[in-house]
């Protein structure tokens, strides 16, 4: 299924729902949903994002879900079965996450640490250095594990996979993607 511009248009500031469940050992955080994330109300959903991908190539999932039509309930399942969340900085819908005021990344940290406090994820992965440096403020942070973790868990910045952020590719993703998920058993 495609989306004509004044489609996606329709769902700009539209919420997608977080990905989350009991058992989760690995939590990702993404910046925002995107306008095809809302219209599918499937993180990362934007054909040619690489999260899929490279969740893939670093065996974290067995195969890539549907972007066209969006995540299945199955598919929902399978992720949380697999221990895997997904939620977002800030849960209004862009065309860009740099269309996000600086208010809005501080104010979707705190979200971010009452969802961890509430489903205790032993790990985070926040996707996007730039949103965890302004949510955070943490203006030299890097990626990789930070210190100090955050409620409880261990935290790691890792890179976006948005097309926007082409010096990454769908293998040095799953490098990066990788860590983590080792950090929470969902790799040996």
């Amino acid at each position: 299924m495609g989306f004509t511009r004044a489609e996606l248009e329709s769902f700009r500031d539209a919420a997608v729902p977080d990905l989350v469940g009991d058992g989760m050992r690995l939590l990702f955080v993404g910046i925002n949903p995107g306008l095809w994330t809302a219209a599918t109300q499937t993180h990362f959903a934007y054909p040619g994002n690489r999260f899929y991908p490279a969740l893939l190539a670093a065996g974290i999932i067995d195969r890539l879900p549907d972007f066209a039509t969006g995540m299945t309930d199955a598919d929902r399942a399978e992720f949380l079965a697999r221990g895997i969340g997904i939620t977002n900085f800030v849960n209004r819908a862009t065309a860009r996450a740099d269309e996000l005021s600086r208010d809005e990344l501080r104010a979707g940290a705190v979200r971010l640490a009452e969802t961890v406090r509430q489903w205790r994820p032993p790990v985070v992965a926040i996707v996007g250095v730039t949103a965890y440096r302004q949510g955070f403020d943490r203006p030299k942070a890097a990626q990789g594990e930070q210190p100090g973790g955050l409620e409880g868990a261990r935290l790691w910045v890792v890179p976006n996979p948005s097309g926007l952020n082409a010096h990454d590719t769908v293998a040095s993703l799953a490098a990066a993607y990788a860590e983590p998920a080792r950090a929470a058993g969902l790799l040996a």
